[in-house]
């Protein structure tokens, strides 16, 4: 009965529009004042040790690491470059949406700061060489989606944390899947440029490219310092995380000069304010997770799942549906924290790796950044070019396709996630 309670408060509070982070803990508070079997101050202490994670340092530094190369110019040369390399294809703006993507995510490791540095940058481009902005708007969506797979990624930092598995290995197994999602995307976008006769961006030329690269070599350098010291086992992640933004302030104060003071404090208010607003839900996560897992509530849900089917192909099925059902609804660090206890014994028990299971996991709640209600990469594009929310909806719909299908892939095919970490750590 109090467990019945405590979802209809979480849901309800989040359907009025209450935060995440006060209606995890304000539910698991009233919770524990019903039941009387623990000590209000319990919620407190819970609540604390969910934040008390040296890998958990790696958030801040990693969102600090993307504002500054947003407000440094960085995305600028990289669009560039990814121009130069990918523009003279039929649609060469969609393609260039992509490659940018797939750069820009061994940078920022968060969707968001995909959508609102490069998009702004790739929704205008489009809009100048006169492609939909449907269009545009659901390139953009969904190519910020990789950002949060190929390392460094903070949802795989967060899953790392709560499900004890190393944050090395599955920076190592998010690299195929993110290099699928993005191949998967410029297929579909070849295909939008054929059948609405979009044009090539501009003939491909060897010294363009090469200037490109000059311009941009020290960006490109970022993902090179991060995924090469993590893989090479020079940084821990958190380090990694530091030495981003230590790289990004070089290059913003001292090498392109486009970070001035006041420009680097307001970087930093509102990386505060991003890391306050990660880290309350990650605390207030934890105590409803541990409420779930004190009163048997993976056990039971890992029952009622297996009365279903012990197919395992039935049973990852399921597993997928339940978490895009999830990421529609919730926020990805929150559904992380709650749904790990939950779902992870039971893929285990179906024989897949907790690495394997963590990409799937993210690229799965990615999806949902891109559906309604709360799909917050749609709200952050439709800010910035001026679209209805409701058509961002729409214009992202096709673009969920290819998505699924990689989905699909990295569910069934584990040797697309674990090839990389196997021969790299195992």
């Amino acid at each position: 009965m109090l467990l019945t309670l405590l979802f209809v408060l979480v849901f309800a509070m989040i359907v009025l529009g209450v935060p995440v982070a006060i209606a995890l803990a304000g539910a698991s508070a009233v919770f524990i004042f019903l039941d009387g079997r623990v000590p209000d101050v319990v919620v407190v202490h819970r609540m604390v040790n969910g934040v008390d994670s040296f890998p958990l340092l790696a958030v801040p530094f990693f969102i600090l690491a993307g504002n500054l190369m947003n407000t440094a110019g960085i995305t600028e040369r990289i669009f560039d470059f990814a121009r130069a390399i990918v523009g003279w294809m039929r649609g060469g703006l969609g393609h260039v949406n992509v490659g940018a993507s797939v750069i820009f995510a061994g940078m920022s490791g968060a969707a968001v700061a995909d959508a609102g540095g490069l998009g702004a940058i790739e929704i205008k481009a489009m809009r100048d060489a006169k492609y939909d902005p449907d269009f545009a708007v659901g390139v953009t969506a969904a190519s910020s989606t990789i950002g949060p797979i190929i390392p460094p990624s903070l949802p795989m930092v967060i899953y790392g944390v709560v499900a004890g598995a190393s944050i090395g290995q599955l920076f190592a197994a998010g690299f195929l899947p993110g290099l699928c999602m993005a191949v998967a995307l410029m297929v579909m976008i070849a295909w939008f440029a054929r059948r609405r006769g979009y044009p090539r961006d501009q003939a491909f030329r060897m010294s363009v490219l090469g200037t490109t690269f000059a311009r941009a070599f020290l960006s490109l350098m970022t993902p090179v310092i991060i995924v090469g010291g993590i893989l090479s086992g020079a940084f821990t992640p958190t380090e990694a995380a530091i030495a981003a933004c230590a790289w990004a302030l070089f290059l913003g104060l001292v090498v392109y000069r486009t970070l001035n003071w006041r420009r680097f404090i307001r970087v930093s208010v509102d990386t505060i304010e991003t890391t306050a607003v990660v880290l309350m839900i990650v605390a207030a996560a934890s105590i409803f997770a541990w409420i779930l897992t004190s009163n048997r509530v993976p056990e039971h849900f890992a029952a009622l799942i297996l009365t279903i089917s012990d197919n395992p192909i039935i049973v990852l099925l399921l597993i997928n549906l339940i978490l895009l059902v999830v990421g529609c609804f919730m926020e990805t660090v929150a559904a992380i924290t709650i749904l790990v206890p939950v779902l992870l014994p039971i893929a285990v028990q179906m024989g897949v790796d907790p690495v394997h299971f963590g990409v799937m996991m993210v690229l799965n709640l990615m999806i949902g950044l891109l559906t309604p209600p709360i799909g917050m990469v749609l709200y952050v594009l439709s800010r910035v070019s001026k679209v209805p929310f409701e058509r961002c909806v729409a214009a992202t719909l096709p673009f969920l396709v290819p998505l699924v299908l990689v989905l699909l892939l990295v569910t069934f095919v584990p040797a697309v996630t674990m090839w990389l970490p196997t021969l790299l750590y195992r």
